[in-house]
């Protein structure tokens, strides 16, 4: 995530403001507190304590009071700038400042590394009777930020400098925003995204865990999870089949030779599992034994797929697919649930392309996509064109075929009439990218899906096809993942949905509920006859009353439960209840069946 800075974060000032006035509260509650740093972040702010005691929430609302009152006061942000000398007596009892005024004075910035600039100015701010180290900037006045529209969140421990050998401070956090009502809004998407957790409801409805005799990072589908998955997969298999894809499996293992080959090793060396050497080796050409990764990326294997056997430009485009599972070394503290993985599948494609047939089947590619997400639901999304930073020694290739690549990008997404935003620096290593970045109902943004141009690694390895001219030829490759990867996929499906998945999509479609046993008998008849149609039915034939198996229903987010009881028996029929609490009353099995069957053809 990007830095907030005042280039790109329109409240930064406001919220750096605040800051300032959370440290001068804290102050006037513990005068001998000592003072770190405090910067905004994104849709908040934070600053460093170091205080005699451990806060409690009702510190937090003492703070809050006393920041109201400064508030009050309306006074103005001073700047100035002072020298080492000035700064180290106006700090003299503040010995945090006083380390970054050493930093500062050697051309350091607050965290202790090389300033970008050379300039060694010191400079401060000052309302009311506080004074802090910063270089700003600030809203003019106090009389800028709205009283009722901040709010302190939580302390959380972190150690100077982000050092563990440092000492410990207490962090503060909190939000600020222009206006109560967009505090209030805010503060209800916290909230909201709390009880939309894929981490808590994976749990919840038994689709995912995590194990540390597994390690971390690896999640285990449970059986729920497990459908949920192959009810995705299925559904894009066959909308690939139907576009010309041919499936494809490859191994989790490849020589390290293929990913050097790619650059993948050179690029992505520190997010590779370490290299295994075979230790039992009887090739007498090669008594050493080979070196294997956990493979990092897919698309070297598809290329030697590709390389099998000679190809003519009758055969392109070539579409191989596989849903391939990838590994990558992440750090512990960068794992988030699904997000945030280790072992991922990716729902890859690999196209091997004529130039000429490069913008055709880049459009056919999008339009694939965008028929992926408004059968998903999901409608509220943007395109974004990443290109190479130019000052990054990372991407391969000459100037020539990036413009190429890049030209293609766009004027396919123009002729599709996608809009675009242009993001340097967001291109793969190989050759620019158009990403779909999804915005969930709770307004937050998650990269999905991806098509990639790339002239340079057919180049690498070589590939080639015989013309029509009867010369050899290189083929160009699209890189293509409309889910981006399942884990990440699902989490975002879970939490956009605060797990009430679609009826297509649910692992556990129906639950018929038999009144009194009785009744499981006819119960158990109705899930055979809807089983029979591939739909997903389970009987709730438990000792629990009729309302409770209602309740566990609808708290595993079930789209339908069809209640038994002698009426229905006798009128081979089911009273079927929505999880939104709504009766649509008695319907014939059949007619049931029609509506559930609809809900799944049409991916209801």
């Amino acid at each position: 995530m990007a830095p907030v800075t005042p280039e790109n974060d329109p409240l930064y000032r406001l919220r750096h403001s605040m800051a300032h006035v959370m440290a001068q509260a804290v102050l006037e509650i513990f005068p001998e507190a000592k003072i770190a740093i405090g910067p905004p972040v994104e849709n908040g702010f934070y600053y460093d304590f170091d205080l005699p005691r451990p806060l409690t929430p009702d510190d937090l609302k003492d703070i809050e009071k006393r920041m109201r009152r400064i508030l009050k006061g309306k006074h103005t942000f001073a700047y100035r700038e002072v020298s080492a000398a000035e700064a180290r007596d106006l700090f003299k009892d503040q010995p945090y400042k006083l380390e970054l005024i050493e930093g500062l004075a050697q051309g350091q910035d607050e965290y202790g590394e090389k300033a970008a600039s050379a300039s060694t100015v010191i400079s401060t701010y000052k309302h009311d009777t506080f004074e802090d180290l910063c270089k700003g900037p600030h809203v003019e006045s106090l009389a800028d930020i709205a009283p009722d529209g901040f709010k302190l969140l939580r302390v959380s421990g972190a150690y100077w400098r982000g050092d563990e050998s440092r000492p410990m401070l207490q962090r503060i956090y909190g939000t600020a925003w222009p206006s109560k009502a967009e505090l209030e809004h805010y503060l209800w998407q916290l909230e909201e995204a709390k009880k939309r957790d894929h981490r808590r409801l994976g749990k919840e409805l038994e689709l995912f865990m995590f194990s540390q005799a597994v390690g971390s990072g690896m999640a285990l589908w449970l059986p729920k999870g497990a459908v949920l998955r192959d009810t995705l997969e299925r559904f894009l298999r066959e909308v690939q089949i139907d576009n010309g894809y041919l499936p494809v499996v490859t191994p989790h293992l490849g020589k390290i030779d293929l990913y050097k080959t790619s650059g993948h090793w050179y690029t992505y060396r520190d997010s590779i599992f370490p290299a295994v050497k075979e230790v039992e080796n009887d090739d007498p050409e090669n008594p050493e034994g080979e070196i294997y990764l956990l493979k990092p990326m897919n698309c070297p294997h598809h290329i030697e797929i590709y390389k099998n056997e000679p190809r003519s430009y009758r055969d392109l485009p070539l579409r191989y697919a596989e849903f391939g599972t990838v590994y990558r070394y992440e750090q512990s503290g960068e794992l988030t649930g699904l997000l945030r993985v280790r072992s991922f599948t990716v729902d890859d494609a690999h196209l091997f392309v004529t130039p000429e047939q490069l913008e055709d089947e880049f459009i056919k590619v999008v339009e694939l996509i965008l028929y992926v997400f408004r059968t998903m639901g999901f409608a509220d999304f943007k395109a974004r064109v990443g290109l190479r930073d130019q000052g990054d020694t990372k991407y391969i290739g000459d100037d020539a075929i990036w413009d190429i690549s890049q030209n293609a990008i766009i004027n396919a997404a123009e002729k599709v009439g996608l809009p675009y935003v242009v993001a340097e620096g967001e291109a793969a290593f190989y050759g620019p990218k158009l990403d779909f970045i999804f915005r969930d109902v709770l307004g937050r943004e998650w990269q999905l899906g991806t098509v990639q141009v790339d002239y340079n690694l057919p180049e690498r390895f070589e590939l080639e096809y015989t013309g029509e001219d009867g010369q050899k030829h290189r083929p160009v490759m699209i890189h293509r993942a409309p889910f981006g990867s399942l884990e990440r996929f699902i989490g975002t499906l879970i939490e956009h949905h605060a797990g009430a998945f679609p009826t297509w999509l649910a692992p556990v479609q129906a639950v018929v509920i038999p009144i009194t046993d009785r009744h499981v008998e006819y119960a158990q008849q109705v899930a055979k006859q809807l089983k029979a149609a591939g739909m997903r039915v389970e009987v709730d034939d438990s000792n629990s009353r009729m309302n409770a198996k209602i309740r566990t229903a609808q708290k595993q987010k079930v789209p339908y439960m069809l209640v038994i009881g002698d009426k229905e028996q006798e009128a081979e029929a089911v009273a079927v209840r929505l999880r939104s609490g709504e009766d649509l009353g008695a319907l014939p099995v059949s007619e049931f069946q029609a509506r559930l069957q609809d809900d799944i053809n049409n991916h209801r």
